[in-house]
């Protein structure tokens, strides 16, 4: 009977550690899984790879019989749909777009790269450049993977672009939004003093547009 407890106690655990060692795995790709995708070519006509968005090298990446390959020829490239979400190149990039009514928002996708820091004098720690370590693995093909080498991890972020009278928009901070309704300043105050509008969540400020599309 105890033999039988600690046989799936080691599977449970087993199964939390690939969990989680999963979920940290794919912290650089947006979609947990490569999947099919539609591919809108300027030209007409549409392919369906399997994709997914690398937030960490800011390109939608393909599975080519198990090889990870960058797309180019953006230019050629009208729109990208992957489950339902909507993806057009920008400045040689890709940007999603996440509202679209009198203007457009979008957001880019991207992340940091942490490095583990190596070991230093009297147990500490010493931070190698991650702009360094980022060359080295981008040059290496590793940053096209599912995983990253041991240690390192990633910090994704977010950059709106609100396409507001035919010129794209970018801000940081809620600050820099509000300069772009500079002529409807008022509204905005009273919208934002009255809801929780927070950068870091999507949601709240799709719901801010909505409202100055309105004013």
């Amino acid at each position: 009977m105890m033999k039988t407890i600690f046989l799936l106690l080691v599977f449970f655990i087993s199964l939390s550690a690939f969990a989680q060692n999963k979920q940290i795995e794919m912290t650089h790709y947006i979609f947990p899984e490569f999947t099919m995708g539609i591919v809108k070519m300027h030209a007409g006509g549409t392919n369906t790879p399997m994709l997914n968005y690398n937030s960490l090298t800011e390109e939608m990446i393909f599975d080519s019989n198990g090889k990870k390959l960058a797309m180019d020829k953006l230019n050629d490239i009208d729109t990208i749909y992957i489950e339902g979400r909507i993806f057009i190149p920008h400045q040689k990039k890709f940007i999603e777009l996440i509202h679209k009514n009198k203007y457009e928002l979008f957001v880019a996708h991207k992340c940091s790269l942490i490095d583990p820091g190596k070991p230093a004098a009297y147990g500490g720690t010493s931070q190698t450049s991650a702009s360094t370590a980022f060359s080295s693995f981008s040059s290496g093909g590793q940053l096209y993977e599912l995983s990253l080498p041991d240690g390192y991890t990633t910090k994704p972020y977010a950059e709106y672009l609100l396409l507001k009278d035919g010129k794209y928009n970018p801000f940081l901070t809620i600050k820099q939004l509000s300069k772009i309704f500079d002529a409807q300043s008022a509204s905005f105050k009273t919208y934002t003093k009255t809801h929780k509008v927070k950068y870091e969540d999507q949601e709240s400020i799709v719901e801010l547009i909505r409202f100055m599309e309105q004013q």
